[in-house]
């Protein structure tokens, strides 16, 4: 198990905006966790995208959302994590991206999917059996406009021009055989916070991840650094009190993912090993990096974004767990400490 970089693992803040309230605050929530991420030093934060349905993720318009952030901070990257490319135009996302790269000075990391909820499909006229195909359209559409192709019969390319986009693409998967494409593209690896599993008895998220990254990384070309985003669920508290009130919030929420699954969670299970299995770090910061420890995949990350989702507690105690998150977790687990300019 190599670590892929020797370099410095960049923290990340991860948000699918699903705080309780109306989705202006959910969004003005966000920019202020942004900032408040900046103060810390985390190196960037991530949106995820997602349509019409609220529980879900809030956020239908990531590109919207960071250029209000961008202007709101001058330092921290600012990603997507993931743009449905299947049901979004690509050209229009390139334009996206290249004016949002252009206002924040060059912080945009431009994450794609092929995306989840089949439901969101029809309503723009697709039929989610086809995602993998218009996924695979679009993104070549994507990446030809960023390169600055020929997009015209009069010679008209993509204006304002953004070549420098290539080199920040993401692309998420849950298997090995979409890491190694992922990988013989030279784009970067983004692993989801836990990896889907059929039954209660399947092996941990990280037995599986290890195979994916290491199908990304036999595939990467020869000199392309590699790049592996991995995303994990995390909420940190100062005390064991706290702790219990959100663990069990979280188990209410992660009920309707286990009932949609067909998962039976067998009788006498314990909080702490539903939560190990749903790959749920919530605690005291000792509590947090006992559990993480276990993680063998962080050790092979550049990237580590860490989420409140699927307990998405208060606002505030979002903003505890940054604080936490930088200054007891992130320096022990993963050797970091914030970038001086």
């Amino acid at each position: 198990m190599t670590t892929p970089s020797s370099g410095r693992t960049r923290l990340g803040f991860f948000t699918r905006l699903l705080d309780d309230g109306t989705a202006q605050q959910r969004y003005r929530n966000a920019l202020d966790q942004f900032v408040r991420a900046e103060e810390l030093g985390f190196d960037s934060v991530w949106v995820a995208q997602h349509h019409f349905h609220e529980d879900e993720g809030g956020l239908p318009s990531p590109f919207v959302l960071l250029a209000q952030a961008a202007a709101r901070t001058s330092r921290i990257r600012l990603a997507t994590g993931i743009v449905t490319l299947p049901l979004e135009a690509p050209l229009r996302v390139a334009e996206d991206a290249a004016v949002l790269q252009l206002l924040s000075d060059g912080r945009v990391e431009l994450g794609i999917g092929s995306g989840g909820t089949p439901s969101s499909f029809p309503p723009f006229g697709y039929d989610s059996a086809d995602r993998a195909a218009i996924y695979d359209r679009h993104r070549g559409i994507l990446e030809d406009a960023l390169r600055g192709d020929v997009l015209t019969t009069d010679g008209g390319t993509l204006y304002p021009s953004a070549p420098d986009l290539l080199g920040v693409i993401w692309e998420a998967t849950f298997s090995a055989a979409g890491a190694e494409r992922i990988g013989r593209r030279g784009n970067g690896l983004m692993l989801s916070r836990t990896q889907p599993r059929p039954q209660w008895d399947g092996p941990s998220s990280p037995e599986l991840q290890e195979a994916i990254v290491d199908a990304y990384l036999a595939a990467l070309p020869n000199g392309t650094a590699p790049r592996i985003l991995a995303s994990r669920s995390a909420l940190v508290v100062d005390t064991e009190e706290e702790a219990a009130r959100w663990i069990q919030r979280g188990i209410e929420r992660s009920a309707g993912y286990l009932r949609s699954q067909r998962i039976e969670v067998p009788d006498g299970v314990s909080d702490t090993e539903l939560l190990a299995w749903l790959d749920v770090h919530v605690g005291t910061p000792e509590q947090v990096l006992a559990s993480l420890r276990t993680d063998t995949v962080l050790r092979r990350a550049t990237d580590v974004a860490f989420q409140p989702h699927p307990i998405d507690p208060s606002h505030d105690a979002v903003l505890r767990s940054l604080e936490l998150l930088a200054t007891r977790v992130a320096p022990e687990l993963l050797g970091w400490s914030p970038e001086r300019p």
